[in-house]
Parts: structure tokens; sequence; C-alpha cells
């Protein structure tokens, strides 16, 4: 099994002198020690869970471009990206350009959005749910369009583009991997299967886990695609320092349901310590998961 960090709580002490060093700390070892995938979030407030508009907050693609320019390994991608953030166009070149910067290490990270707090705070649209997840569907095939050989015009419900030009093309052929984060029965998992290489699922156990699969199997199946070529990833809010060989049987049992990623966020208020003891002690043995 493969591991991501996702780097999402930037209120260490001293952060206001130190939060850049820490961040580029962590992605260096996190680069050096073998992690597969390194994950920021896309927010403009911090989230209220982590103590909301008062604490830091880094724009997203930005901060992925300054990693990619200190890494040479690890994946980047936003966890995940808000369609309501960025007009589709404008992401399709934004994670082009990632892409060729980073030599071919951008996946597109995308959902459906859930913030409201912070787009009436900066007074950005939030449309209603339904709206949002049509405006992802449509998001996706913008990207796909700017990422073909089709450089005419794309007309959706919601988005309208004369010409999809995109130069210079992606450095991944034929395209950046798609990650749609969430487990929405009805709809996520419908568009992962249609447009994603991964998927990201909240770890709330082995028997959720197996169900979400068993209907994005069934999603598949709908739509022709091979549910085996995904990349199916689960987020936690696990710490296996406090207990390794718990933590490895509970991935042993992700593993077995076909899960080929686990995501950790630092829980710590020293992020460098943690991922340094997690790449050294942690992810050896997971890699034999």
């Amino acid at each position: 099994m493969k591991l991501g960090v996702h780097y999402a709580n930037f209120s260490h002490p001293d952060w206001p002198t130190t939060l850049e060093d820490r961040l580029t700390e962590t992605a260096r070892v996190a680069d050096e020690g073998g992690v597969s995938l390194l994950t920021v979030m896309d927010h403009w407030f911090q989230m209220e869970q982590l103590g909301g508009p008062d604490e830091p907050m880094l724009e997203g693609y930005t901060t992925l471009g300054y990693l990619a320019a200190i890494t040479r390994n690890v994946r980047l991608s936003l966890l995940v990206t808000g369609v309501t953030y960025r007009h589709p166009g404008l992401l399709a070149k934004q994670v082009t350009t990632l892409d060729r910067l980073s030599r071919g290490r951008a996946l597109l990270g995308i959902g459906a959005a859930w913030y409201d707090r912070e787009h009436a705070g900066l007074g950005v649209p939030f449309p209603p749910t339904a709206e949002r997840f049509e405006r992802l569907e449509e998001a996706l095939q913008v990207c796909l369009q700017m990422w073909s050989a089709d450089t005419g015009a794309y007309d959706g419900t919601h988005y309208r583009l004369a010409e999809t030009a995109n130069v210079p093309p992606a450095y991944q052929q034929p395209h950046p991997p798609i990650l749609i984060g969430g487990a929405g029965e009805r709809k996520t998992l419908r568009l992962v299967a249609q447009y994603a290489q991964m998927c990201n699922i909240f770890g709330e156990g082995h028997d959720v886990m197996a169900h979400k699969l068993d209907v994005l199997r069934r999603h598949c199946d709908e739509v022709g695609t091979d549910y085996d070529a995904i990349d199916k990833s689960v987020i936690l809010m696990a710490d296996p320092q406090t207990d390794p060989d718990g933590f490895l049987t509970d991935m042993e049992g992700y593993a077995a349901l076909g899960v080929e990623t686990v995501t950790l966020s630092p829980p710590t208020d020293d992020p460098v310590a943690w991922t340094t003891d997690v790449v050294e002690k942690v992810l050896p043995r997971l890699a034999d998961v």
C-alpha cells in the first residue's frame, strides 16, 4: 500500500515566522522518504473544525507550484479542488502548468465544494448542491477536452468556451490523472466511474468501504469502464505512531478490499518530526501490505 500525506493544518507554534519552513521541510522529508502523494487543501479560509478564518490557509495551486519546485518524486494534488473556485478552462491550464513544471507529477483532485462560509466571505457564488454537481461534471468534460486534440468550442449549460486551446500540453499523456473526492453513491461515485482514474473516500471502517466500492463497481459496469484500473484511496484521521501494529492491521483490511493508497494528515504540532517518523518506521511495513 502507498502513503499519501495531506498537509491540512498550518497553525503550528510560531506559524507567523515558521509556516513556510515547516511546510518546506515536511515536503522534503515526504519526497525523499517515499511518500506517493502530497496534498494540500483547496480553501481560502481554514475549515471551522481547525479554527476557521482566523487560522492560516495558503492558496492551493500557488502552494503546489512551490512544492513542485522543491520536490522531485512525489505526486502533487489538491485534496480536493472545489469546482466553484475556478472556471474549468483556467483550472485545466493550472493543472497543465503544474504537470509541466513538475515533470509529470500532477493530479487533478476535484469535488463539488462545500464550504459556503468562505464563498460568502469572499463574495464568490455558491450554487445549490444539484447545480454544483452539474458544474462538476461539466468541469470534468472541459478539462478532458482541454487535454485532447479538440481545440474547438465547448457549449454546456453552465460553461461555454469558444476555443479550448491548451499549449503546451500536459507532460502526462493522455492527461494528468483525475481524482474525485467523496463517496456519494448516486452522483459522486458515478462521476468517478465515468471520468476518474482515482477516488478518495473518507475511511469509516472496512464495512463502509466495502459497500462504497461495491457501488463504484456497479457504476463502472453501467458505464463500461474498468473498475480495477481505478486507484482506490482512503483518507483517515489516524496516527500510526500511537499503535503501528494496529494501524497496519487496519490497512491490511482496507488492502483486502482493493484500497491502494492511504492518506494521513500530520496530527501533531511538529509535522516534520511526524512525517520523518512515519516514513522511517511505518512506510517500509506499509509497502508490504
